[in-house]
């Protein structure tokens, strides 16, 4: 299916985005650094993390642990800052080298990625970004954090970095249902992400919104319904994902006692889709799936597929709907 064809609506994604600014190929470098934790996890806001997420409380084995450093908003000082500046710089490297042999990609986004990015002493991230913006080819950044973990400090340095380079800022919204958010253990409520959204908008940052699918007790209607907010609210970019169940969990627990159903590939599909036709056309798409290859998948079986094998099953369906690549 042709995406010149009549009636044929071309999906606008986050490649293409980056094509379209740099013209070339731009590539996330996604990186995960010691001594990141979230509120939810360390007590500020809520105890054992959101009831999806494995994470230190449940596992004893996990890098970052008890007896490890955690840092916060508030740490009055970062002993281990050496380690991450090692950890960032054996991180990007050996991904940069990778993409620029076997796609010969030259520019890049580095993906401050795992648990939240922006919950450390503020003098920690100046120089942990400045540092990853240093690397070669690096054109800005990508930084994954909560609503309610982001400083006005914070927001006004990544408001004057954007102005010589590409800034992102990615936000967990989940759902737009305070219950839902309440059953899930996420420590705050909608509200809080909106106004979080709006703020960082306001200083001309870019949103990155991401976006669950098969929440507990959700059903289509309120899923689509946290769709079209996250619309409204402004974000300029989405991840849409569909909830599924690891070990040592909270949800690991509700589905073993028949209190969590996953939601099965062709819902997820069908409200991907809806979804799709609500989006503004210039909110680009980052991510359409997701899933876990090894033994800590619980259910649903089809999240256990490489995302080649999720994305030519999604593919086959978008076109049928009128959505082309």
């Amino acid at each position: 299916m042709a995406c010149g064809t009549k009636g044929i609506q071309p999906l606008y994604t986050f490649g293409r985005y980056l094509k379209e600014r740099f013209g070339e190929r731009v590539r996330k470098v996604p990186v995960g650094l010691s001594g990141f934790t979230c509120p939810n996890i360390d007590g500020t806001v809520a105890k054992g993390g959101c009831t999806f997420c494995l994470n230190e409380s449940f596992s004893p084995n996990l890098a970052q642990n008890a007896g490890k450093t955690f840092l916060n908003l508030n740490s009055p000082h970062n002993p281990i800052l050496d380690r991450q500046l090692a950890e960032l710089h054996q991180q990007v490297t050996r991904t940069q080298e990778l993409f620029r042999r076997k796609e010969r990609v030259k520019k890049f986004l580095v993906y401050f990625q795992a648990f939240t990015n922006t919950y450390a002493p503020f003098e920690t991230l100046r120089t942990l970004y400045e540092r990853a913006l240093a690397y070669p080819g690096v054109v800005g950044l990508s930084i994954g954090t909560r609503s309610d973990s982001v400083t006005d400090e914070t927001l006004e340095y990544l408001a004057e970095l954007s102005k010589e380079y590409e800034i992102w800022i990615e936000y967990g919204i989940q759902s737009i249902y305070d219950e839902t958010l309440r059953r899930i253990n996420r420590g705050h409520d909608a509200l809080n992400v909106e106004q979080a959204i709006k703020k960082a908008k306001d200083k001309g940052l870019k949103v990155c919104g991401h976006l669950i699918f098969g929440l507990p007790g959700e059903d289509k209607q309120m899923m689509l319904d946290s769709a079209k907010a996250a619309y409204d609210w402004g974000i300029d970019s989405v991840k849409y994902h569909p909830l599924y169940v690891v070990k040592q969990t909270l949800l690991a627990n509700e589905y073993k006692r028949g209190e969590f159903t996953p939601i099965t590939r062709e819902e997820y599909i069908e409200v991907l889709i809806e979804a799709l036709r609500l989006k503004p056309a210039d909110v680009s798409i980052q991510r359409m799936t997701a899933g876990i290859q090894d033994e800590t998948l619980l259910a649903p079986d089809w999240c256990g597929e490489s995302k080649n094998a999720q994305m030519a099953v999604i593919r086959k369906e978008l076109e049928k709907a009128g959505f082309c690549f």
